[in-house]
């Protein structure tokens, strides 16, 4: 688990967010429609007989009441320890630093905010993507590790264009604080002057500006 200070659920999700939709893509360009299979025993979640990927299970949402659970509070599932290393050491890290979103058992959520979770656990743990595994009457929050999902990122400056709107236009967090995040996780320099953001890379600009709410107000670059 990478993170150098003690941070708040929304404030990982803003660290975490850019990245993670990256990786969300990069996913999606692997599995295609496959349809998924979870094989807890074995640790792995397969998409067709050529796609299986080792998984780390954080939990599961119930559509009937609208709530998570925590993987390592699901003894009903007896989901061997070994899976739930992650969500174990969210679990601590929420104990360590009052995190709540990490130490209550089950809790009221939505499915974004299972997305959040996804997202903070796929930043914090390097994992290749995060998959909500919907089985009907609820899914399954896993992440995934997998050469073959990193062999596919598509790193280039061009894609913060489409990938950061993308973001907050699906999920709410600080844009401000997010895309400074994004930008840095991408190797970018970062100037900033009154409410506008300037990122520079290579030969590669971006200049955002932001409003007094530190809401996204434009998003240009010069890229190669």
């Amino acid at each position: 688990m990478s993170t150098s200070a003690a941070l708040t659920a929304p404030d990982l999700i803003a660290q975490y967010g850019g990245i993670a939709l990256d990786k969300q893509n990069d996913l999606a360009a692997v599995i295609g429609n496959n349809d998924w299979n979870a094989d807890l025993t074995e640790g792995t979640l397969s998409f067709g007989d050529e796609l299986v990927f080792p998984i780390q299970v954080l939990g599961t949402l119930s559509h009937v009441s609208n709530t998570f659970l925590w993987g390592w509070a699901n003894v009903q599932s007896d989901i061997p320890e070994n899976l739930l290393q992650e969500a174990l050491q969210l679990k601590q890290y929420g104990e360590q630093h009052q995190v709540a979103l990490f130490t209550n058992s089950q809790f009221e959520a939505s499915l974004n905010e299972v997305h959040y979770i996804g997202m903070i656990a796929s930043g914090m743990f390097g994992s290749s993507a995060y998959y909500v595994a919907d089985y009907g009457q609820g899914a399954l929050l896993v992440t995934i590790k997998s050469d073959i999902i990193d062999a596919a990122r598509t790193d280039t400056p061009q894609r913060i264009l489409t990938v950061f709107p993308q973001l907050i236009s699906l999920f709410e967090m600080d844009h401000r604080q997010a895309l400074t995040s994004y930008l840095k996780a991408r190797d970018f320099t970062i100037t900033v002057s009154g409410n506008e953001l300037t990122a520079t890379h290579n030969d590669n600009s971006i200049v955002a500006a932001f409003d007094e709410q530190n809401r996204l107000a434009s998003l240009n670059g010069k890229l190669l």
